[in-house]
């Protein structure tokens, strides 16, 4: 595994974020209430508190399901190595729907 030091990640295109997440939407199966779930929006204090864990070099996010079968995504912080800081584990964010953004494209 390589080394992290936090500056992992680029931005992308909005167009092109928008294709991604339409082409989720129109693969996504829904959960047993109906439910398509878009994406999770979690606060700057929670990220922050991650983030501030001695040692965390950045975020690692996990695709979970719950045991009503609803996706989540739980959240860690991860060391200069890549492993995992587990004092810390994170869900629990906002869901979309119903919590979506009412504008822009990456909604659909």
């Amino acid at each position: 595994m390589g080394t992290f030091n936090g500056t992992e990640g680029t931005t992308i295109d909005l167009e092109q974020a928008a294709a991604w997440t339409a082409n989720y939407r129109k693969q996504a199966v829904a959960t047993a209430d109906g439910i398509v779930v878009k994406a999770h929006f979690y606060g700057r204090d929670i990220l922050q508190k991650l983030l501030d864990q001695e040692g965390c070099m950045g975020i690692r996010m996990y695709y979970a399901r719950d045991e009503r079968g609803q996706k989540q995504l739980v959240l860690v912080g991860a060391d200069a190595n890549g492993n995992d800081l587990e004092s810390m584990v994170v869900d629990n964010g906002k869901i979309c729907p119903p919590d979506c953004s009412t504008d822009g494209i990456l909604n659909g």
